[in-house]
């Protein structure tokens, strides 16, 4: 009779760190999604393309997460169905969400999204 238990899952690595599935509790998410979220945002280059696109006018030797990372980090949570800025802090401590945006600290709590709003339109469109 074979014996049918794994201990944990491999899951590959992720730049230098392992990723793996045990059943012994820790450090628990619910969000396993997130990872191919990931992937295919790596594969379509969109949270670069976006974060290039906007303008950032922080300091950059006093700023923690870059912009690619708040709206990696913002992008996946909407995916995942955490619509709302608030659930970033609780998310900001999720080991997937932080693999996921390639960050071995806390992510960024919602008082840290800058407000993306649209822009306001060109008043001059012709020649």
């Amino acid at each position: 009779m074979p014996h049918c238990t794994a201990n944990f899952l491999q899951f590959g690595r992720i730049n230098r760190q392992h990723i793996q599935a045990n059943f012994k509790g820790g450090s628990i998410s619910s969000d396993g999604g997130v990872l191919l979220l990931r992937k295919l945002d790596k594969f379509l280059g969109l949270s670069d393309a976006v974060a290039s696109a906007l303008h950032d006018p922080r300091n950059p030797k006093q700023t923690t997460h870059s912009m690619r990372n708040l709206v990696a980090q913002r992008l996946y949570g909407l995916c995942s169905g955490y619509e709302d800025l608030n659930d970033h802090n609780q998310l900001r401590h999720d080991p997937l969400f932080q693999t996921a945006v390639d960050s071995n600290r806390e992510l960024a709590s919602s008082p840290t999204f800058p407000e993306w709003k649209p822009a306001p339109p060109r008043k001059n469109f012709g020649p």
